[in-house]
């Protein structure tokens, strides 16, 4: 089963301040492995930092105050843009779903600029998993999947994301426990 452009919901188990309580874009799987982006967890940064950093000059001070995700543990210094397909900037792949991911610095002088994408998921960071690793995971209960939905992505709030994915899939997370079993 190819799970790229789904979303990964974390099962209570997994506590950790990367996985737990976290809501996974995946991007892509094969039989390579998989990697994806935390959507649901600001890192403490926001959009106008991060053009300060790079010294580009933000005009469109709607995007100040933004957050930035943290989009996992793997390259936490390098920057994702993921927004719908249009604007095709130097770094731009599209990938299943209405979603297309840009990486390279016109990507956020043109959100700094006022211009498209004017929907849009800034992180840094990603999760990656080895061939097998992440079916492995599904199979130990360590994560739900639903198909993703690009309404999700970029037009839920970002503290609704994950119980919207879970009411898709018919899920009450409050009511999942962390082990099965006999006590």
């Amino acid at each position: 089963m190819n799970l790229t452009h789904h979303f990964l919901l974390s099962m209570p188990q997994l506590t950790d301040d990367v996985f737990g309580r976290s809501l996974i874009y995946l991007v892509e799987h094969n039989q390579d492995g998989a990697w994806g982006v935390v959507i649901n967890k600001p890192m403490g940064l926001h959009l106008g930092e991060v053009f300060s950093q790079l010294d580009i000059k933000n005009s469109n001070r709607e995007l100040q105050h933004e957050l930035v995700l943290r989009g996992g543990p793997v390259d936490q210094q390098n920057g994702i843009v993921l927004h719908p397909p249009g604007p095709r900037f130097e770094g731009t792949q599209n990938f299943a779903g209405g979603v297309s991911l840009s990486s390279s610095r016109d990507v956020l002088e043109a959100l700094a600029a006022g211009e498209e994408p004017d929907e849009h998921l800034v992180v840094l960071g990603h999760a990656g998993w080895a061939a097998g690793q992440l079916e492995a995971e599904i199979a130990d209960n360590a994560w739900l999947t639903s198909p993703a939905s690009a309404d999700i992505l970029f037009n839920t709030e970002l503290d609704a994301r994950r119980e919207a994915v879970a009411n898709r899939i018919g899920i009450d997370m409050n009511v999942l426990v962390t082990q099965s079993g006999n006590a």
